[in-house]
């Protein structure tokens, strides 16, 4: 089970743009699907983007219609690092952003970290 570290959150205005990122630790990274998840304030948490391992499954990536266009997930698997490039940043992606390893039925959660876009 990996152990997930995020950072790279702040603030931002509307348009600036952020890039998160998920450090983790532990064996067999490659293996792992990550998702990044956020959750604002009085919402639930919500899927933003993931991808998929390269090894067990195709190294694809998916969205949610609100951040696609505008956010771009990639890993680093020499370095065991999930990121999330955000640009054109809106006043509601303001919210707690997690990374989320998944492993057949193994997962684990980051702390999270904030982010805050606000004029």
């Amino acid at each position: 089970q990996l152990q997930l570290v995020e950072s790279g959150g702040g603030f931002a205005q509307p348009v600036w743009s952020l890039r998160l990122s998920c450090a983790a630790s532990g064996s067999e990274f490659n293996y792992y699907a990550i998702g990044w998840f956020r959750q604002a304030p009085g919402k639930e948490r919500e899927g933003v983007s993931c991808i998929n391992s390269e090894i067990n499954m195709d190294g694809s990536t998916q969205s949610a219609d609100s951040v696609k266009g505008r956010f771009t997930i990639s890993r680093d698997n020499n370095n065991n690092t999930v990121y999330l490039q955000m640009n054109s940043l809106k006043l509601e992606d303001t919210g707690v952003y997690y990374c989320n390893a998944v492993r057949g039925s193994r997962g684990s959660w980051g702390q999270g970290t904030q982010v805050t876009v606000s004029s």
